[in-house]
């Protein structure tokens, strides 16, 4: 495999560099390798970067430039990410829009659809949630009970989702509902384009251990969706709902690894500057064998999803085996959060303050990597997938 960019791949990271030291407002640097969307303040001034980013080309770039986007290719895609992370910028906050509904709407909505919703996709002026996720169907999504009844040309919502980010700013969501309660698991469900200030929709954020309440429950009671807000066919929503995650997995495997290669970059400068033991962290055999391992990991990824960003370049669908970047970064990434503990000591719990290290970013990742083994996708579950779909082993 040859590693090197192309010039023109070059000229588009040069290109991407100059205009975020020109553009980037200093208050939306990060500082950190981690930020919240759960404020609603945040969120709104989020939505202002993503539409100066529109506005210079630089959101949709790998879309069709018939839909708004640059044409661009998915590496330069990659390079775009890479670029926001070396200078802590704030990737689009509408990413559910921009990396799972946007594509699914190219492949399946109607002209009308496309036409509705996809420039307010780019500027961020309409923002979406998910809603596939139940009680009872996180890791089994066929396991769905939200019920969708035809009432002329409606259909009438009713059911419960979890999990739903962003969901208490949402403009839109793209829902999952059973269209056909007597069809087999994988049929009669149906995809479903709601606005989340329709009557009988009810909000309720979930506060997680890190104090902040990104993720919701989201009910439905009675919820009026015109049938012309179904996406493809009545009744053939999983496979529409395939075509969505499908974008979802390839995307998230090279925003995770940007993300965790700025935390481990982070993790060095921390141990270099920390004291332990009379001496600088960075400077303890041990600490130092735990960073290299850490480092390693983090490389290993790298190439894999470097490897994965070739079958897709060839033209290949992406396969089971994809499962195992999710399953190594959510190793890597607690492996990570513990080392920094280790480091930093009782420290590590203060979570603002002049005593807090970095602003208390350490603090807030040691607790949200505690959830990296279940979130999008468990490590059980991925393990099944790995052993039953890779090394054909019996089914559990």
């Amino acid at each position: 495999m040859d590693f090197e960019f192309t010039p023109k791949e070059q000229a588009f990271r040069q290109e991407m560099r100059a205009w975020l030291r020109a553009h980037l407002p200093r208050d939306l640097q990060l500082g950190s390798f981690a930020f919240s969307r759960a404020d609603r303040e945040h969120v709104d001034r989020l939505r202002a970067w993503q539409r100066t980013l529109y506005e210079s080309g630089w959101v949709g770039l790998n879309w069709p430039v018939r839909y708004g986007g640059r044409g661009a290719s998915l590496v330069e895609q990659i390079i775009f990410y890479e670029e926001l992370a070396r200078a802590e910028a704030p990737p689009p906050v509408n990413r559910g829009g921009l990396s799972m509904l946007g594509p699914t709407l190219m492949a399946h909505g109607t002209e009308a659809q496309v036409q509705r919703f996809l420039p307010k996709i780019l500027t961020a002026e309409e923002l979406w949630c998910q809603g596939f996720s139940e009680p009872d169907a996180g890791s089994d999504l066929a396991n769905l009970q939200t019920r969708a009844v035809r009432d002329g040309d409606e259909f009438i919502l009713t059911g419960q989702k979890v999990w739903t980010s962003l969901a208490h700013v949402a403009d839109w969501g793209f829902f999952l509902a059973r269209t056909d309660p007597a069809a087999p698991r994988h049929k009669g469900i149906s995809f479903f384009l709601l606005d989340m200030r329709s009557p009988g929709i009810a909000v309720k954020p979930l506060r997680q251990m890190t104090g902040e309440s990104e993720f919701n429950e989201v009910f439905l009671e009675n919820v009026r969706v015109p049938a012309a807000n179904v996406i493809g066919e009545v009744n053939r929503g999983w496979e529409v709902a395939m075509t969505t995650l499908a974008y979802e997995r390839d995307l998230l495997t090279f925003i995770r690894n940007v993300s965790l290669r700025m935390a481990a970059e982070r993790l060095v400068a921390l141990a270099k500057k920390t004291t332990r033991n009379g001496g600088r962290a960075a400077d303890d055999a041990l600490v130092r064998q735990k960073i290299v391992s850490v480092l390693i990991g983090e490389k290993c990824l790298q190439l894999g999803g470097y490897r994965s960003l070739t079958r897709l370049i060839q033209g290949k669908a992406p396969g089971p085996e994809g499962s195992t970047s999710k399953l190594a970064w959510s190793q890597v990434d607690q492996e990570l959060a513990e080392l920094a503990a280790e480091i930093l000591g009782p420290a590590t719990q203060i979570t603002e303050g002049a005593w807090a290290p970095d602003e208390g970013q350490w603090a807030y990742n040691c607790l949200l990597a505690r959830a990296s083994t279940i979130r999008a996708g468990t490590s059980e579950i991925l393990k099944n997938i790995l052993g039953e779909r890779v090394l054909g082993l019996p089914k559990d």
